[in-house]
């Protein structure tokens, strides 16, 4: 019987490890995607400032913040624009992008991350 108990114990210490170690995961995940949220806002918001001279293209603050967000943004932009029509110059992908990544959250927290934590 103690033998028993002793290995419920261990079994259940470890189940509870693993369980703390995966909801850690998910949450750093949900995190990085939140911080990509912002900015992909961010990117949307400087290039509207920018096509409209709102902001001074010359200063070479505003062109590091350009040049990051375009770096950090384009790469997962462009694979939408290449499937998306031509909609004369509006540019709909940083939307449809937002759209998937609330999507993807949506499924770690309402379906993934219950089957760890049963």
């Amino acid at each position: 019987m103690g033998l028993a108990r002793l290995v419920a114990n261990v079994y259940m210490s470890v189940n509870r490890e693993m369980e703390t170690d995966m909801l850690a995961l998910f949450q750093t995940i949900d995190l990085a995607l939140n911080l990509y949220t912002w900015i992909l806002i961010g990117s949307a918001i400087f290039s509207w400032l920018y096509a409209f001279n709102v902001i001074n293209s010359s200063n070479q603050f505003v062109s590091s913040v350009g040049n990051f967000l375009y770096a950090v943004t384009e790469p997962a932009l462009r694979p939408i624009r290449r499937i998306l029509p031509d909609l004369g110059g509006i540019d709909i992908s940083p939307v449809i992008l937002l759209l998937i990544i609330f999507f993807i959250r949506s499924l770690m927290w309402n379906s993934i991350v219950p089957m760890f934590l049963r």
